[in-house]
């Protein structure tokens, strides 16, 4: 552990001033760089007012970003809630960039601004600089210069085309934005900074590249050379294909190259996203952990008095509230209070195992290694697979976890995991699905559209446990992909025999 030395406290009362803030970093920095060895991109921290967090909130979080109107419903939303009272205001918004931004609001104490600086520029930016998800498909670099572009363009966009027909594009791309990330592969692209400087070559080309046929086939073939062209047609474009947005925008026979483009970013937005969708609970377990032990770690060395810690420990407790499955308050499992459950029992393992420990985890009990393993985790595991490997029986016990099933046409849940060993596996199963974004998702793909004939793109949706999509969001969603292709679109299902 590093050395922290006894000096007099960082604060005292709940006032801050700018002084404060650099001291309390500064100490803060250390033990989260000497103690917990933590791997950090270069801190920007910025103090917003209220009015600014509510913006921030209406934007995904996202500095520079392009003007829609569902921001500013969102904002009001957010706002009328807030001034009844109903909800409150984050007390920070971290941006996996490089710098790695962090919004304070101006009306924490001094004892909160520590927290959240703690738990934001030291936990979520070494788990947005080294989880290989983040490193893979993300690029924290050019996000910045990314954005500042997509506003712009859209808005010279807006300028030159007018603000009903972009619009209208937007509004349609959105709703087709969760089915239009690369969850398999990576298509080799440049980073988003370069994209940026690409812009006008890649117009240039645009429309070369879009995938007609009329004028080059025969439309009377035998029925095996029309089944092989078929075939090769498919191989081509590369189907089936799971990124909706991507296809449309490379072979829609419509879209001018603006609209290719405004196409093109927000699927770059929807991707940039996707990591954080697949590890929600591991990112706030993660920032979590670190404050904790960071703001632990200060108060034992007198860096923080006790009054400062008690608030500390009453927010953090507010964070990681579970309610029982059986408590009005109630509604899912709390993804901070998981996350942050197994990454203190990995410290348990490793500092004082049971002989139970020893049997789960034979390679880390007893290790007195709990750092590395931890920012081991934190770098090559998601939420499904660290809940597989981690999720120990003594925090199945401890939060009282186990798993139902609401069987199709039975008017009751069975209870079908309880603690006991076979009980623990299942349940680390069935958590382990409910976090994964891949399980929980549609699974859609463009499966086949013919260009040299009535061009309708035509879509598969594969059912996972028997389960539909949900009839009206179907139909609106088709609607706007018909927007976007300019012909008609067909999708089907198909269950787990295909």
């Amino acid at each position: 552990m590093a050395e922290v030395r006894n000096e007099k406290t960082l604060f005292e009362g709940t006032e801050w001033d700018f002084d404060t803030l650099h001291r309390t970093y500064d100490a803060i920095e250390r033990v989260a760089l000497d103690d917990l060895g933590l791997d950090v991109y270069t801190n920007q921290i910025e103090i917003i007012s209220s009015e600014q967090m509510l913006d921030a909130y209406s934007s995904t979080g996202m500095p520079q970003m392009y003007r829609h109107w569902s921001f500013g419903k969102h904002f009001i939303q957010h706002e009328q809630l807030y001034r009844k009272g109903a909800r409150g205001l984050a007390y920070e918004i971290v941006i996996n960039s490089n710098p790695c931004i962090s919004y304070c609001l101006e009306d924490n104490t001094m004892a909160l601004q520590a927290l959240v600086i703690a738990h934001a520029a030291f936990g979520h930016n070494h788990f947005f600089k080294n989880n290989h998800l983040f490193r893979q498909w993300s690029d924290a670099e050019g996000i910045l210069d990314y954005l500042e572009y997509a506003r712009d363009f859209i808005a010279r966009c807006e300028e030159q085309y007018g603000e009903r027909e972009v619009e209208e594009l937007l509004d349609a791309a959105h709703s087709l934005m969760p089915s239009s990330v690369f969850r398999h592969r990576r298509p080799i692209e440049p980073s988003l900074r370069d994209k940026t400087r690409r812009l006008r070559e890649r117009q240039a080309e645009e429309e070369r590249a879009v995938y007609y046929l009329w004028e080059s086939i025969d439309r009377d073939r035998p029925t095996a050379q029309a089944d092989e062209e078929v075939q090769t047609r498919k191989r081509q474009m590369g189907l089936p294909e799971e990124n909706i947005l991507y296809f449309v925008e490379r072979h829609s026979p419509s879209l001018k190259p603006w609209q290719r483009e405004i196409l093109r970013v927000l699927r770059n937005i929807a991707q940039y996203f996707y990591p954080q969708r697949q590890t929600k609970m591991m990112n706030e377990g993660c920032a979590c952990f670190v404050h904790y032990h960071i703001m632990q770690t200060l108060h034992a060395a007198g860096r923080i008095n006790d009054g400062a810690m008690f608030e500390i420990l009453h927010n953090h407790t507010n964070v990681l509230t579970q309610p029982d499955f059986d408590d009005p308050r109630f509604s899912d499992l709390n993804p901070y209070a998981i996350g942050f459950a197994i990454m203190q029992d990995i410290q348990r393992i490793c500092d004082d195992p049971t002989e139970e420990d020893r049997e789960w985890f034979p390679d880390i009990a007893g290790s007195r290694d709990w750092r590395n393993v931890l920012k081991d985790a934190w770098a090559n595991y998601r939420d499904e697979s660290f809940v597989q490997q981690f999720l120990s029986p003594n925090v199945i016990r401890r939060l009282k976890l186990f798993s139902l099933v609401d069987e199709e046409g039975s008017p009751y849940y069975t209870v079908d995991a309880i603690h006991d060993e076979r009980g623990y596996r299942k349940i680390q199963e069935v958590l382990s699905q409910n976090f994964s974004v891949s399980m929980m998702d549609p699974d859609i793909q463009v499966v086949d559209v013919d260009l040299a004939g009535d061009r309708c793109l035509r879509l598969r949706h594969f059912k996972r446990h028997g389960i539909p999509l949900d009839e009206k969001t179907r139909e609106k969603t088709l609607a706007n992909l018909r927007h976007l292709w300019g012909y008609d679109v067909e999708i089907d299902d198909a269950d787990a025999d295909g």
